[in-house]
């Protein structure tokens, strides 16, 4: 077995060419000679009796081996990065990047209680990726984020997770609706209406569908939409009614572009999780949001918000 002989310099160096595809672009943001760069991944493919890159036509294409190379040297200056903010932040100082996973929904609370934990730490650079529960789980698999905030917690993951937000699902329809003035209306009177839902294995869509089935009830989808915003749109535009996370619909509700509709069980009440891969080990900014989310008043945040 040949041991990988490789540099930190190297390691800087590959992550660069490789993202940029190219020599030039990442001497200039390294602040080293273009033919330094070339020589030094020669030197590393030399090294190790491996091809890394391959020029076709003045392009640079990364081989198998490169593309693996640079998804390792791309793990390691992450590690690296953490590692420096960790340090530093045995300073009592709590700065360094946020990594958060969002699934969709949550887009309409999150970045509120993102101002607030900014508030009082001002030198934390979040970022925010918004995804379906699909992708999340997928990626949730590659370790990309520090933390996720999703509304059910995948069995299949070793995961731990911490509810902090009630999630209320309410039934929506458009103001003119039939239904919209009525009192506690039976499940049996909506099972027919024209229902705009995500796609299967949603989160919202399958706390619909169960609580549907504890009346053994069972519908088909008038149209799958990819966004909570779309479906919004959609009932606002006349097109059907759906179920949504009372939190998203509020300044609709507020100024009557939709109403929420008094059903029976409704609305449905869900936790909000802040989740983290089991061995996960959490950096200081990400230990401060968890620390945060369980001692901040979510609700309260909103309504200073809407009242702005």
């Amino acid at each position: 077995m040949h041991n990988l002989h490789i540099t930190a310099q190297q390691i800087r160096i590959f992550e660069a060419v490789s993202r940029h595809l190219s020599y030039t672009k990442a001497a200039e943001e390294l602040n080293l000679s273009q033919p330094a760069v070339s020589v030094q991944v020669k030197r590393l493919e030399e090294n190790n009796d491996v091809k890394l890159i391959e020029v076709i036509g003045k392009k640079l294409y990364l081989t198998s081996a490169g593309e693996h190379m640079f998804k390792t040297c791309t793990s390691i200056l992450g590690e690296l990065k953490d590692l420096t903010a960790y340090i530093r932040n045995e300073q009592d100082s709590i700065e360094g990047e946020l990594k958060l996973a969002v699934v969709t929904p949550a887009k309409y609370f999150i970045p509120y209680v993102l101002k607030a934990f900014l508030n009082k730490y001002p030198d934390v650079t979040p970022s925010i990726t918004v995804v379906n529960r699909r992708r999340i789980l997928d990626e949730l698999k590659q370790n990309q984020y520090h933390l996720t905030v999703m509304g059910r917690v995948p069995a299949e993951l070793k995961m731990e997770a911490f509810p902090f937000f009630k999630n209320e699902l309410v039934m929506v329809a458009p103001p003119n609706h039939p239904l919209a003035k009525h009192k506690q209306i039976p499940l049996s009177e909506i099972v027919n209406e024209k229902f705009l839902m995500r796609e299967s294995g949603s989160g919202i869509r399958i706390a619909l569908e169960e609580r549907l089935a504890q009346e053994n009830y069972v519908i088909q989808p008038y149209m799958e939409l990819g966004s909570t915003e779309s479906i919004k749109q959609g009932v606002m535009a006349g097109l059907g009614i759906s179920v949504i996370p009372r939190h998203a619909v509020r300044i609709e509700a507020k100024y009557g572009h939709l109403t929420v509709l008094d059903v029976q069980g409704f609305p449905l009440s869900r936790d909000w999780y802040i989740a983290k891969m089991q061995d996960k080990v959490l950096m200081p900014p990400a230990v401060a949001f968890l620390d945060f989310l369980k001692s901040v008043d979510i609700n309260k945040l909103l309504v200073m918000s809407d009242t702005r």
